[in-house]
């Protein structure tokens, strides 16, 4: 069977990762006076260790409902049972205690980026790893050189205000570090002077010194001759750093781009160029995205136009790269005129010019640039709404990273969340598997969660809509509705918003089972549904929100008595003959009102609240009533037939009589077309099966043996086999053996009997 791409399921190794750390205390762990422990019985190797550290992040990161455990990283304090040898810690719930934790560990490789609350007390720990550590990244952690207030834990947890306002440390040397091959210091901050950090670095092949102060470049000529990769982004070029770079004879990798032209003086000349291509002989990656370049840089329009694409050098519509000596495999012209031109020397350009070149920037930007990918996302979310994505699956896959990535980015939010609107709607659907759609689900909802905001919001919902409502979201059912009805709470709320996220509780309430209607009444929906109402009322207007509140409530009660009874004690019924004089000529909102009605009648308990002569008034006048065909009046009928059901006995008021109110459910069934194609949905006949077999209301009977008939024979191959399976035409027999059963409703008992043993005998026929 053939599947969609990327629907391979989880790898055991994945699943059990995951399923260990949301169950720690049940698994290799266990609780010492509350503090978590490793079992004694337990060694884990650094594979594992790598491995459960990283899935823990990412849960951190992507999973809301996954709790950050206190003391996780004292777990791995002890190298007699846990090895770790490769770390990456992100953000700012990581804190100087959990590297302390680490200490003892032989680091080979650690990232900290933008770990903005570790501080240089985490320098020191960073001092006990100088023996092992072969790659240290220390992106976007500047805070790391500043000593706080005070040194004590307990006045750390208390800190709020920014690490950087404290003292700067000095001190710190990478004295020792002899072993240190790669290092990223991108933001180190502009108060250290980065030529005396970095010298007692020897054997250096790979330096990351992004957006650094460099005044005195010349110092990066000592590792001229083993300097492999270089990245200079968003650092000023001059001419003694270009004239230090061509030096540098052993790079592969050369990153001199920018974020922006107009912040800088430099101009990128075709003598530069050209320098760097025919000195540096060993690079097969280059980027100088967000450079100015000179108009002398590529060939004239009419020669550029010649020919199919190529990428031989020889070819180059910029001049400069003729000089290769073989096609780069990676160009960073992002932001700069010469990713338009025809004829590229390379077999990945990141640029504007088109998806291809786009989807690159977006994977080459995401981790340490999110200026960049938020441009280049807004351009992938243009390619999507207006032309169409050749590339869907690699364009989800990088903007479900770089909402994951940069969770607390609004830029990155805003516009990755609309994006994921186009590339999930109805024309991609075919092209998505299962596993990737629940990712995009996931960071829809986080989206949601982090940011109050209406365009982040609008997009989520929106979002939301192209997915098959409830089952593509059952596996966050709880977590959904609980975002939807936070984003209801506020009665003024966006227009737009609030529209969709009435649909979207609707659709969630919809066709689920009664324990997960339940649920979501205990979680406040009844409630956020009639403050909706409410508003609504107020300013006298009957729109979609206030429809779509009533199919809510509709949806939710039904079968559900516990949120039928939470609808009476809301002040649900007031309301209701409130908008019925307020709006008494719209017929959709009535069907609504009155199907609600029918699920709060079919609740003994809560009948006597009903009985009212208010309310029976108003549901004897609505038997008259034509509006959506016979919806209302159908509905209206349904609610008195379980009243009725419940004996004359009940019945204490003087006025309306109950015979009276009979004879008009006799006269309004006996005008219904019982052709009718309905606008209602049975998930079981229970409810009217009830009614049939009693003889102390033979109207409550004959709605119900009305209601049967219509549905089996009009939608017969859905609704024979349910009443068959529910023990309907036992029951409709007992209808034909009791006395009290009017003769047209015996007559319409043995049509309903006939009808399922035709359907039965269509259904044996296997000849057509």
């Amino acid at each position: 069977m053939a599947t969609a791409v990327g629907d391979d399921p989880e790898s055991l190794m994945t699943l059990v990762t995951v399923f260990c750390l949301k169950n720690l205390r049940r698994t290799m762990c266990y609780s010492d006076q509350n503090r978590l422990r490793l079992r004694p019985d337990v060694f884990l190797p650094s594979e594992i260790c790598d491995r459960l550290v990283h899935a823990y992040m990412d849960l951190v990161h992507t999973d809301s409902e996954f709790e950050p455990q206190d003391g996780f990283f004292q777990l791995f304090s002890d190298p007699r049972s846990t090895r770790i040898t490769r770390l990456h810690l992100r953000d700012d719930f990581i804190r100087d205690r959990d590297l302390e934790a680490l200490a003892k560990q032989d680091l080979m490789e650690l990232h900290l980026s933008s770990c903005t609350r570790v501080t240089a007390r985490g320098l020191r720990t960073l001092l006990r790893f100088r023996h092992s550590l072969l790659s240290l990244s220390l992106f976007g952690s500047s805070s790391l050189f500043f000593r706080p207030a005070c040194d004590d834990e307990e006045e750390e947890e208390d800190e709020e205000e920014d690490p950087r306002a404290h003292t700067l440390d000095r001190s710190f040397s990478f004295q020792g570090f002899s072993r240190l091959r790669v290092l990223n210091v991108g933001g180190l901050t502009p108060e250290l002077d980065v030529e005396s950090l970095l010298t007692p670095l020897p054997s250096l092949s790979s330096l990351d010194l992004s957006g650094v102060h460099v005044p005195r470049p010349a110092f990066l000529a000592q590792w001229r001759e083993r300097l492999a990769s270089l990245v200079l982004y968003n650092v000023e070029l001059t001419e003694e750093l270009i004239h230090t770079l061509l030096q540098m004879s052993k790079l592969r990798h050369l990153d001199i781009s920018r974020e922006h032209q107009r912040s800088s003086k430099f101009k990128m000349t075709r003598k530069i160029l050209s320098s760097l291509a025919q000195g540096l002989v060993d690079l097969v990656s280059l980027d100088i995205s967000g450079h100015i370049m000179l108009d002398n840089v590529t060939v004239p329009a009419l020669e550029d136009a010649l020919g199919r694409p190529s990428i031989e050098p020889s070819k180059s519509s910029i001049y400069p790269f003729q000089e290769l000596k073989r096609p780069l495999q990676f160009l960073g012209l992002y932001n700069t005129t010469l990713c338009t031109v025809t004829h590229i020397p390379a077999y990945k350009v990141t640029g504007s010019k088109n998806e291809d070149q786009i989807l690159n920037a977006i994977e080459a930007y995401t981790e340490q640039r999110p200026e960049l990918a938020h441009r280049a996302i807004n351009q992938l979310f243009d390619i999507a709404r207006i032309q169409h994505c050749s590339q869907l699956l690699r364009a989800l896959q990088l903007v479900i990273t770089a909402l994951k990535t940069h969770k607390y980015d609004k830029s990155i939010q805003v516009t990755g969340s609309a994006a994921l609107f186009y590339l999930t709607n109805t024309e991609y659907r075919s092209d998505q598997s299962v596993c990737l759609r629940r990712q995009v689900i996931q960071v829809v909802l986080n989206g949601m969660e982090q940011y109050q905001e209406v365009t982040v919001q609008r997009n989520c919902c929106l979002t939301l809509c192209n997915f098959s409502i409830p089952e593509e979201l059952e596996f966050q059912y709880e977590r959904v509705n609980l975002l939807l009805l936070k984003i209801l709470e506020p009665l003024r709320q966006d227009e737009s918003i609030q529209r969709i996220a009435v649909h979207l509780c609707n659709a969630l309430v919809c066709q689920v089972d009664n324990d997960h209607k339940e649920a979501v009444g205990k979680m406040g929906f009844v409630k956020t549904m009639l403050n909706l109402i409410q508003k609504k009322l107020q300013d006298r207007m009957c729109d979609q929100v206030m429809e779509f509140s009533w199919s809510a409530l509709w949806n939710i009660t039904d079968e559900t008595p516990d949120n039928c009874q939470m609808f009476l004690e809301c002040n649900g019924m007031n309301l209701f003959l409130d908008c019925l004089k307020e709006f008494p000529d719209k017929q959709e909102l009535h069907r609504n009102m009155l199907g609600l009605l029918g699920n709060v009648a079919e609740v003994r308990a809560l009948r006597p609240q009903l009985l009212t002569k208010q309310f029976i008034s108003v549901f004897s006048e609505l038997l008259d009533s034509k509006a959506d065909g016979i919806e209302v009046s159908y509905n209206a009928c349904g609610v008195l037939s379980h009243i009725m059901f419940d004996g004359p006995e009940v019945w204490a008021m003087e006025e309306p009589q109950r015979s009276e109110v009979m004879d008009k459910m006799w006269a309004a069934i006996q005008s219904w077309d019982v052709s009718s194609r309905r606008n209602i949905n049975y998930r079981s006949f229970e409810p009217i099966l009830r009614l049939l077999a009693q003889s102390g209301a033979p109207v409550s009977q004959h709605w119900a043996t009305w209601a049967l008939y219509n549905l089996v024979s009009v939608y017969p191959a859905k609704y024979c086999p349910l009443l068959m399976k529910e023990g309907g035409v036992i029951l409709l027999k007992r209808v034909l053996e009791l006395e009290s059963s009017h003769q047209e409703t015996k007559e319409m008992a043995r049509k309903v009997m006939d009808q399922c043993e035709n359907f039965k005998e269509d259904a044996m026929d296997t000849s057509r």
